[in-house]
């Protein structure tokens, strides 16, 4: 390992913390700064319009210089998703497995980023030295192979990254982790440990893969007719196990859904699918098959599943729609804020006849370490520091807890915020100072053009429409040359309310003629005193706050 003694040591979230999704991470080691992922999260929804969010990168490009490498430690969304945007920014070269290289190239290409891009492929045993520090790394379990926590050595011990892990003891061969290697890196001495907190709130262990592929095979053989199972297309995990049960009950699987296909195409070529060729048909072939015989496995990017199984539950999908006898699996675990629209949709799955089988932690086992395993990473590393990451703030308080439990100082602990710059020097353990760090939100090709003002203009839309208010003024003769004309879109029907148009309409123009008898005008504040007036009759009259909008021409 380096030799060199480092000085100042520095941790910073600028995403990934008090958040699900958005996971980016810098480590300082001497003025060079290592970046652990890069990734996007889905809209809240009250983003309306919003496609997705990254992280705010403002700090790293203003020190781009310094940026030294940027490390993935998995091919999910929330953790390569913001890559394509970071590399517009800033020259770095990219660390990453196979599979999670070829995600991420795979993802540059659909959000058409045109630079060159640095990747430098990696394997649990490679080791990248750079003049501050050397990097490995290990394997970590979870529902996407080619996983790897990330251990940057410095002279003072480990920072270690786990990216998102659990310990499944039947775990299969491409998603074992390497407990040894844990033990061994713990052994050296961990001076910080970063660790993944989405399940911290959850007792026990998270369910094995082996009930999984129990519960599955349960469901296939039961199933008297057709069965529909949604997933997310990264769950590459649940993927085999349901083509697994498809073999294992000599069904034939029919894909529905864009976003599998790519990630589908790629591990397959490189051997992170095992599948039998001839399990696979086109979903227009079903109908040559009986109902008992077929899988129709539907996929996507965060709800995308779900809108596909409610476009088949209305009878209003082009391939393939809801017929009673099927079975439908949900074999995605809900996304924050999905729950409402789940429901929705199994009501109407059963309402259409099918059987639902959802809400089963059995099928929708997560992908994260619940409380004893993430007592199993603390112990085996036995950090010197701990920072729980990944997870809202409710998980990082809980995260806290399990490490207080293991034995760790409480002053040894901090719950990060974005941007908050936690140093370690001299052995002491302190925050610093803080970066800018927040969202940024992508809304087609735009970047950053939407804030904070454009969002609430857009929730006032949302709630009570828009009035524009059309006038034509003479100027020369102070007269209304034509007008008012008043315009309504989603406030209230024109049709039934005429003659709340027409006072509209007659108290713009008792203004309007009011300000142009005057010597001196200007049009703000002839567009203020139309918008004050018709806001607060407006108001006394439906108790609504349509967004107005004066337009004023002049001939």
């Amino acid at each position: 390992m380096n030799n060199r003694k480092n000085d100042a040591i520095r941790l910073i979230a600028l995403g990934g913390v008090g958040e699900i999704g958005k996971n980016m991470y810098l480590t300082e080691v001497d003025g060079d700064i290592f970046v652990v992922d890069a990734g996007l999260m889905f809209p809240e929804n009250e983003m309306l319009g919003i496609d997705i969010v990254i992280p705010d990168i403002s700090y790293l490009t203003e020190n781009k210089d310094r940026v030294k490498a940027i490390f993935l430690t998995h091919g999910h969304e929330d953790h390569i998703g913001a890559l394509s945007y970071v590399l517009r920014k800033i020259n770095a070269p990219v660390y990453g497995t196979r599979l999670t290289l070829a995600l991420a190239k795979a993802k540059l290409k659909e959000q058409e980023f045109k630079g060159n891009a640095d990747f430098r492929e990696i394997h649990s045993d490679s080791v990248v030295t750079f003049d501050s520090a050397e990097v490995s790394f290990f394997k970590t379990n979870h529902s996407i192979p080619d996983s790897v926590g990330v251990c940057i050595h410095t002279s003072e011990g480990a920072i270690v990254h786990t990216g998102d892990f659990k310990f499944d003891q039947a775990a299969s061969r491409l998603y074992k982790p390497e407990i040894g290697k844990i033990a061994q890196i713990g052994e050296k001495g961990v001076l910080c440990l970063l660790s993944d907190s989405t399940e911290a709130e959850k007792p026990g262990y998270t369910t094995s893969d082996a009930t999984v592929t129990r519960e599955l095979s349960d469901t296939f053989y039961n199933a008297q007719g057709r069965i529909i199972a949604a997933c997310f297309a990264s769950d590459l995990n649940r993927i085999q196990h349901i083509f697994d049960s498809a073999a294992e009950t000599m069904r034939k699987v029919a894909v529905v859904g864009r976003s599998l296909q790519r990630i589908y195409d790629i591990a397959l070529e490189l051997g992170y699918l095992e599948i039998q060729e001839d399990i696979i048909i086109p979903i227009t072939d079903i109908e040559k098959y009986q109902n008992d015989e077929i899988v129709i496995l539907t996929t996507g990017n965060q709800g995308e599943p779900i809108e596909v199984l409610q476009k088949m539950a209305k009878q209003a999908h082009p391939q393939v729609n809801i017929q009673k006898g099927d079975t439908v699996l949900f074999a995605a675990t809900p996304l924050r804020g999905s729950e409402v629209f789940i429901y929705k949709t199994i009501d109407m799955l059963y309402r259409a006849g099918a059987n639902v089988i959802a809400g089963k932690q059995t099928v929708q086992a997560s992908s994260h370490g619940s409380q004893e395993e993430l007592k199993f990473m603390i112990n085996m590393m036995n950090p010197k520091f701990f920072i729980p990451v990944h997870g809202e703030y409710k998980m990082l308080q809980a995260h806290k807890k399990v490490a207080l439990s293991c034995g760790i100082p409480e002053d040894h602990i901090y719950i990060p915020d974005r941007g908050d710059v936690i140093e370690i020097k001299n052995g002491a353990f302190r925050s610093t100072e803080k970066v800018p760090a927040g969202n940024v939100l992508i809304d087609g090709i735009g970047v950053g053009d939407v804030g904070n003002i454009v969002l609430r203009d857009r929730k006032l839309l949302s709630q009570d429409g828009i009035l524009i208010v059309v006038v034509t003024l003479n100027k020369a003769e102070r007269r209304i040359a034509a007008g008012p004309e008043i315009i309504s879109r989603g406030f209230v029907y024109v049709r039934e309310s005429e003659k709340l148009m027409e006072e509209a309409a007659g108290i713009v123009r008792d203004i309007v003629e009011k300000r142009i008898s005057k010597q001196s005008f200007d049009w703000s504040s002839l567009k203020q005193d139309m918008r004050d007036s018709l806001n607060y009759y407006l108001f006394e009259k439906t108790k609504r706050r349509p967004m107005i909008m004066p337009i004023i021409m002049e001939v």
